[in-house]
């Protein structure tokens, strides 16, 4: 197996070139061409197939989004659970008030720079992408889809 190239802000953006670069296009383009042949030549039959392109795109990005936000679920348990092991009480007790971009955007950071990290998180309210470029030393996450 390969060895994995190390993460960084730079190319933490993960493609999947079959979904992005294939199967998204053609389901988004889809209803375009149904409409435009709709419109030449009108009928009941073109109309349903319009349906059901507009259907279908619907279909293949909500269930690109629920699979997303399963993760981002699951991404936010982790990081709790890491905060509440990483991190002094006074700011244990603020991990609630960490957004839920906040969450997403520390599982990059090393334990070393976590407590660090969260603090200015919370007091300097520091998005997603601010975080991201904040971190010194990436913790890669190879398992995102």
């Amino acid at each position: 197996m390969a060895e994995k190239i190390p993460q960084t802000f730079a190319n933490h953006t993960r493609w999947d070139p079959l979904y992005h670069f294939f199967a998204l296009p053609v389901f988004l383009l889809l209803p375009l061409a149904a409409a435009v042949h709709f419109i030449w030549r009108p009928s009941l039959h073109l109309g349903l197939i319009f349906l059901i392109a507009v259907a279908a795109a619907i279909a293949v990005l909500r269930i690109r989004t629920y699979s997303l936000k399963v993760q981002d679920r699951v991404i936010r348990l982790e990081e709790r659970l890491r905060l509440t092991a990483l991190l002094s009480e006074p700011l244990r007790s603020r991990i609630p008030e960490l957004t839920e971009g906040q969450l997403l955007a520390l599982r990059f950071a090393s334990d070393a720079e976590l407590p660090k990290l969260a603090e200015r998180a919370l007091s300097e309210k520091l998005s997603r992408a601010d975080i991201k470029k904040a971190i010194q030393t990436w913790r890669p996450d190879y398992w995102r889809v």
